[in-house]
């Protein structure tokens, strides 16, 4: 299985790719996560929700062009699931159990357009708290690797 984190934004810090990396290696062949960066698109200054709007489409269209058919689509999104991380890994282990690679999205700046919200069979909130793309994608990595631990009873994580 494939763990997909369709990302957009780029040209991300030193700290956040190696961080994302540290977590991405301890991944076990059976669940390996594999990083898509999607350019987000440019924001005209000023620009009016019809704009923004607009904007998201496109990038809707470049993210589900990204996504393999078949995959499970689950969105990051502030106002998502609240879980822990045993839900996590309560969910992840269903997914394994399904066979399908999981594709976790990342809006851009803007969000995501609510087609992709739509499409997407979860939406979870890595915190109710608006984070930087980048630690999102470091926070998810590390959360995939803890919940896959906690299935494999790997003592990494701590109750």
């Amino acid at each position: 299985m494939r763990l997909l984190i369709v990302a957009l934004g780029h040209r991300q810090p030193g700290w956040v790719v190696t961080a994302f990396e540290e977590y991405a290696k301890r991944m076990p062949r059976e669940a390996r996560i594999e990083l898509v960066e999607l350019k987000p698109e440019a924001r005209p200054d000023n620009a009016g929700e019809a704009a923004i709007q607009k904007l998201l489409e496109r990038e809707a269209q470049r993210i589900d062009a990204a996504i393999p058919t078949g995959t499970t689509r689950v969105v990051l999104d502030e106002r998502g699931d609240a879980l822990t991380t045993r839900a996590l890994s309560q969910a992840f282990d269903g997914w394994l159990a399904d066979g399908r690679d999981v594709a976790f999205i990342i809006g851009s700046a803007d969000g995501l357009h609510p087609d992709v919200k739509a499409a997407a069979a979860r939406r979870i909130a890595l915190s109710a708290m608006t984070l930087p793309h980048g630690l999102a994608r470091v926070l998810l990595a590390e959360q995939l690797y803890r919940a896959l631990s906690l299935i494999k009873g790997h003592p990494y994580h701590r109750d």
